[in-house]
């Protein structure tokens, strides 16, 4: 994509010390003369908006989160227009959110409406650039959860403004270039799809009918089970685990995440934005063994059974064994986290919709849990383990790819924003996508997020 990418001809010295050099037939403008604040309200019949880091600024209702959804006051709201930028909560961690639909946010966001000589989106681009984003430190007010951008100083500052030809070139070219990189990493996480699907058949396989094919086998009893080996048990979970409600006193244990692909880990292992609490005092704590379940996201297996000692979320549930030798940790885990289970919680889960289901302990209590020999458990454990090695290797590879893309999509878009690679003719060689059979909506698609960049843990 950047062969044959060249820097300008002739650069000059921005006076901006995180850009630098820009090119010289570039202009230097203040942020309040490229952009006017927009401070609209009474506009309560449109629809909410949710600003998002990865798909802009999008309709609450397409983007489910966890927030709580604002019922009165919506007169209050700010309108936002398609086009306009939105500074939210967040932007000082990963850029201003470009709005692709009419409607109403928080009044605590900043709407920013362009002037007419930034209308091309070509700052839809820069304001998702690393240099960008790291310049929005200086203008950074409170601390912790309570930071904000003050945008009275940020008016104030300069930003690069290429001629209006150059931000169509920078525009087009890059919407290519996400274009492709998004294709590969689409293709890429569809593989990681495939490979998890045959992991969680060998995992399903393995916990519900055992590693020995001659085993003979009995009903269950459990409908969304089926048959199992004919000597294990099947207990509710009441019988097997007991509800624990221990809140710490200091919150300064660890903090745990609860996550439907991980499972239970530390959070300063997790490479999601997440807001802090102003303080962990009375959230629950979890030990080793203990399962947690993110009640909001069961049905998505966010569950497992801890191997560190921490707090999670006082809206969690926390479980212990009654009798730690029954179930291998090990075992658990993987039981409780296969297809079937995972429906089940589903179906036992209330809630309107799926980011308000829950999964409450006296539902969960009920579900039946299958038992082996504790030394079957153990076989099953270690045969899951040889049979997914090579899968877990090939998911392993697959995700540094994305990666790498990912990081060299953050790597050219810096370098062709701020003008350090000049794209002028390289556009004038790139097929239309439309000509080349692309839907026209896939140039502009992001793409999909992961529920664990989301906070659910």
């Amino acid at each position: 994509m950047i062969e044959g990418l060249k820097p300008y001809a002739e650069y000059k010295e921005s006076g901006l010390p995180w850009l630098g050099l820009c090119p010289k037939n570039w202009s230097v403008r203040r942020m309040k003369i490229l952009f006017h604040e927009r401070v609209q309200k009474g506009f309560p019949n449109e629809p909410l908006l949710a600003a998002t880091q990865r798909k802009g600024v999008v309709k609450k209702e397409d983007y489910e989160t966890r927030t709580v959804t604002a019922q009165k006051d919506l007169h209050l709201l700010k309108l936002v227009e398609v086009g306009d930028y939105v500074i939210s909560l967040r932007s000082f961690q990963g850029g201003i959110e470009v709005a692709h639909c009419r409607g109403i946010i928080s009044p605590a966001y900043t709407v920013l409406k362009p002037g007419k000589a930034v209308t091309s989106g070509y700052y839809s681009h820069f304001f998702k650039a690393k240099q960008f984003i790291d310049s929005l430190s200086l203008f950074v007010t409170g601390i912790r959860e309570g930071q904000n951008i003050d945008y009275e100083r940020l008016s104030r500052a300069e930003m690069p403004l290429p001629t209006d030809d150059e931000q169509a070139a920078i525009v087009r070219f890059l919407d290519h270039a996400n274009w492709k990189i998004d294709s590969f990493i689409r293709a890429k996480r569809k593989l990681i799809r495939l490979l998890n699907e045959q992991k969680q058949a060998i995992i399903c396989r393995a916990v519900t009918r055992g590693v020995h094919p001659d085993l003979s086998h009995k009903p269950s009893g459990i409908p969304w089970l089926g048959d199992i080996p004919k000597h294990w048990d099947v207990l509710r979970a009441k019988y097997v685990f007991r509800e624990m409600d221990e809140r710490s006193k200091t919150g300064n244990e660890e903090q745990l995440s609860v996550s439907h692909t991980t499972g239970v880990t530390p959070r300063s292992q997790k490479n999601i934005t997440m807001f802090k609490a102003e303080s962990y005092v009375g959230h629950k704590i979890c030990r080793p063994g203990d399962l947690a379940v993110n009640t909001m996201w069961a049905w998505m297996a966010a569950l497992g059974v801890s191997t560190y000692e921490g707090i999670i979320s006082p809206s969690y549930a926390v479980y212990r064994q009654r009798k730690p030798e029954r179930l291998l940790s090990n075992y658990a885990d993987y039981l409780l986290r296969i297809a079937p289970y995972r429906f089940n919680y589903l179906s036992r889960s209330t809630g309107l919709r799926p980011s308000r289901l829950r999964l409450y302990p006296d539902e969960f209590l009920k579900i039946p849990i299958i038992i082996p020999p504790r030394e079957e458990q153990q076989q099953i454990v270690d045969s899951i383990a040889v049979e997914t090695s090579a899968l877990n290797t090939a998911i392993a590879r697959t995700e540094r790819e994305i990666a790498l893309m990912q990081e060299y999509r953050t790597r050219l878009t810096a370098d062709v924003v701020t003008g350090k690679l000049d794209v002028r003719e390289a556009v004038t060689k790139l097929p239309d996508l439309r000509d080349a059979g692309v839907p026209e909506t896939m140039a502009d698609e992001t793409l999909e997020e992961e529920l664990e960049t989301e906070e659910i843990s």
